[in-house]
């Protein structure tokens, strides 16, 4: 798997904009990513040292549009740890 095949997306939410203060990144990551692959996947792409990686599984919500009844897709969510002074310029710019 490629790295950019598993970091999908940067999370940007206020609660992830406090946490950026404290070197800690939100990414949507591939469902089937471990934190070694996501580790190595984000020190590649963004050249930083990751400290460490927690994950979550965010279930789908289900939606009801009339009789139509549907149901979001599961993903999962990375919160990278980084090494102190170390920060990625795609988050600065926001």
């Amino acid at each position: 798997m490629d790295s950019r095949d598993i970091v999908i997306r940067p999370i940007i939410t206020e609660r992830g904009t406090d946490s950026m203060a404290i070197s800690r990144y939100t990414f949507e990551v591939s469902v089937g990513a471990n934190k070694h692959q996501i580790k190595k996947a984000v020190e590649d792409l963004f050249k930083v040292h990751v400290l460490d990686v927690n994950t979550m599984i965010v279930k789908g919500k289900f939606r009801g549009m009339g009789r139509l009844k549907g149901k979001r897709r599961n993903w999962k969510k990375a919160v990278v740890s980084l090494r102190e002074g170390d920060s990625i310029p795609l988050f600065e710019g926001t």
